[in-house]
């Protein structure tokens, strides 16, 4: 390194982010991630013996997973490289792949390859890397936001260990956050800022579990609030939410406001009011609750409260179940949008709600009645001499698919769970059900 290159570094180490110089440089400084860094964990582990195999970290943005490659690049003898899939091409891994092969020949030392944004890289890009890998010319270390059983070749991840990183806890973001303001050697302790008890609370909170967001936020605030007559520069609520362009909403996530507004967005839909449903899913959204969860309760409510009324609301509810899991925010709001709207507008009938719990009841009161024998299992040898499936009535070799015969336990015989009301679909199965009775009995 000559002079320019360490002046260079210098200054760049001084203007860098917060977020960056606050990264952690060793295993004990990193914050969270107990799960996989914990003293006695598999990972904690390798990396204290530098005896790192090929790893896939996954995890949602600010999360560590850069941070955990820094600190085994700071801890490993082997040689370190870097690309980021965003920009890198396959000349980079021509490169990274020569001189670590030269370094093995040289040096008998192997090479760690870090590629964030893994999954940026095409199945090509991929597949270059499988037979360095393979052979031990590089260990890999992959970082991803993406589910990497999608995202990733199979052939990559069989032979790598997958750690999946959680988000950073309130009390783990707020720990960093102090940090940020006190710490005057990798901090903003210089700039002799407060932050308040109320500001550290909602910015932990806002940020969920993203080091990164909330860090940037912090860095932003104290360097574009004025100082106040007493010098200090002062961190409060109202600069938290201009810092974050958030505002403090009266939400919180395990507390009561939470449980009554899930109420009333559950009980919207029940009652066909879509607008009101789509106001409190915006409330929701605007808080940042899980979308998973809300998907998960717009899935109950498709069945519970819609159910046979209109089936494809339980199609529509799984579909976007699933949509919003990869697609993620700020377009996940459309398609929970779509399916509150549809679920909201749509025919009820909590018909299928009642009938399971109908029959529930009827099993814990009389347990496990016998099975008609011409219903029991007749696949196998010498059924037959039990009586197991004799006099079974095979419905398809009948008129409208349908023949008198006992299904339920000769002791609930006559017995009705599932009785479909009046809306929607399910008046079409009641006229179908009572019509192939009817049209049964005419045959008898």
């Amino acid at each position: 390194m000559d002079l320019f290159d360490y002046m260079r570094e210098n200054d760049m180490e001084k203007e860098s982010p917060l977020a960056a110089r606050l990264r952690p440089t060793t295993l004990d400084e990193i914050v969270g991630q107990e799960h996989i860094l914990g003293k006695d964990k598999l990972l904690y582990r390798a990396i204290k013996a530098d005896k790192i195999s090929s790893i896939i970290l996954y995890g949602p943005p600010g999360t560590g997973k850069t941070t955990i490659a820094k600190v085994i690049a700071n801890t490993t003898s082997a040689e370190f490289k870097q690309i980021n899939a965003t920009v890198a091409g396959k000349k980079d891994m021509e490169d990274v792949i020569d001189q670590a092969k030269d370094v093995r020949g040289m040096y008998g030392k192997k090479t760690i390859l870090f590629i964030d944004e893994i999954h940026r890289f095409n199945k090509g890009q991929q597949d270059f890397l499988l037979p360095f890998v393979e052979d031990g010319t590089i260990v890999l270390i992959g970082a991803t936001t993406e589910n990497p059983y999608f995202e990733v070749n199979g052939a990559l991840i069989s032979r790598s260990v997958i750690f999946e990183l959680h988000p950073l806890s309130k009390e783990n973001i707020k720990d960093l956050l102090k940090k940020a303001v006190y710490d005057r050697e990798r901090g903003m302790g210089s700039y002799n800022a407060e932050i308040t008890d109320e500001a550290l609370e909602f910015l932990a909170d806002i940020s969920d579990g993203d080091a990164r967001h909330a860090l940037n936020a912090i860095e932003l605030g104290i360097m574009t609030t004025d100082r106040g007559n007493d010098g200090k520069i002062l961190i409060d609520l109202k600069v938290a939410e201009e810092c974050i362009q958030k505002r403090a909403m009266k939400y919180d996530k395990d507390g009561d406001n939470h449980y009554d507004t899930i109420s009333a967005f559950i009980k919207s839909m029940r009652g066909s009011d879509a607008d009101a449903a789509l106001y409190y899913l915006a409330r929701m959204l605007s808080a940042e609750e899980d979308i998973k969860f809300i998907a998960r309760r717009i899935m109950i409510c498709a069945s519970e409260d819609v159910g046979n009324a209109d089936p494809m609301a339980l199609v529509v509810a799984t579909n976007a179940s699933l949509a919003v899991e990869r697609i993620g925010m700020p377009e996940a709001r459309i398609i929970l949008a779509q399916a509150v709207s549809y679920v909201a507008t749509a025919p009820k009938s909590n018909a299928s709600y009642e009938a399971i719990d109908k029959a529930m009841s009827e099993v814990k009161r009389s347990g496990n009645l016998p099975i008609p024998p011409h219903l029991q299992d007749a696949h196998y040898k010498s059924a037959g001499k039990l009586g197991h499936g004799l006099g079974y009535k095979y419905s398809h070799d009948y008129p409208n698919d349908y023949c008198k015969q006992q299904y339920l336990p000769y002791e609930l015989n006559g017995t009705e769970f599932y009785s479909p009301k009046g809306n929607g679909y399910e008046v079409k199965i009641k006229e179908h059900i009572a019509r192939i009775k009817r049209e049964a009995s005419e045959e008898d």
